[in-house]
């Protein structure tokens, strides 16, 4: 099985499909992955091939890590779009976060003043107050939902926590009065011999009326680019995602589709 993980607390920057020229910040260990999802598509393989006892990043680390390679991408010219909270796992997890977030708004301000800050979470954390308030600082909250039907998110992104749940998430998007983005992979195949597919008529509508109750500020679709610990899966076409994503315009919200 091929996996990515990141080794570095700062990599890149790499070209992202759907946010530019993006450099990578790393908050989970560097051997292995911690995630409070286990997504059957994740480019970093399941949480159980991958399990370490390496530390988390501290603070500081992380800040001296960013500010060294800000400095010498500026010395290079290089140019970055945004600076993106990923990694090998779930980036809000980590106990500093919050911290974490403010001093790459200082060095960004200090060294790209242009570039964007963007997370992408799971959002099962984001009902911890640090977690909430920091998301509401980047320029980009970018926040998952595969699926408004619990049984199919059970399915694909396999929450660890019996306490997730899809209205308690939807009071939790409704918190930030529509300043997130909600990001959304559709895919289809099987998993454990069950059917994977989280585009038909019935999830799609679902789905639909999560992005009218919640009013993202825009909404990314995607589907699977790289290969995945779960090998029945298979790319949705662009343009079925672009009929999805014409369903989310007609109620007025921006989409970005990257297929």
């Amino acid at each position: 099985m091929s996996t990515i993980l990141f080794h570095e607390i700062v990599f890149g920057p790499i070209h992202s499909r759907r946010l530019g020229a993006s450099l990578g910040m790393n908050l989970l260990p560097y051997d292995g992955k911690l995630c409070s999802f286990d997504c059957i598509y994740c480019e970093c393989g399941y949480n159980e091939n991958f399990r370490t006892k390496t530390k988390l990043p501290v603070r500081e680390n992380v800040k001296a890590a960013l500010e060294d390679k800000l400095i010498r991408l500026q010395k290079e010219g290089t140019p970055i779009d945004v600076i993106t909270f990923a990694g090998n796992g779930e980036p809000t997890i980590h106990p500093q976060f919050a911290e974490i977030i403010d001093d790459t708004i200082a060095l960004r301000d200090k060294y790209y003043p242009d570039t964007k800050i963007s997370v992408l979470s799971n959002a099962m954390h984001v009902g911890k107050d640090k977690v909430f308030e920091a998301l509401k600082k980047v320029d980009n909250n970018i926040l998952k939902l595969d699926s408004a039907i619990i049984d199919t998110v059970n399915l694909i992104d396999r929450p660890n926590s019996p306490e997730y749940g899809i209205e308690k998430q939807i009071e939790l998007f409704k918190r930030f009065e529509g300043n997130f983005i909600m990001q959304t992979m559709f895919v289809r195949g099987s998993h454990n011999g069950k059917t994977v597919d989280n585009t038909t008529e019935k999830e799609v509508s679902a789905w639909l009326e999560v992005v009218r109750a919640t009013n993202p500020r825009e909404v990314m679709i995607y589907t699977i680019d790289r290969e995945t610990p779960e090998k029945n899966l298979e790319k949705v076409p662009v343009d079925e995602l672009r009929r999805i994503g014409e369903k989310v315009e007609s109620i007025g919200i921006k989409v970005i589709v990257a297929g």
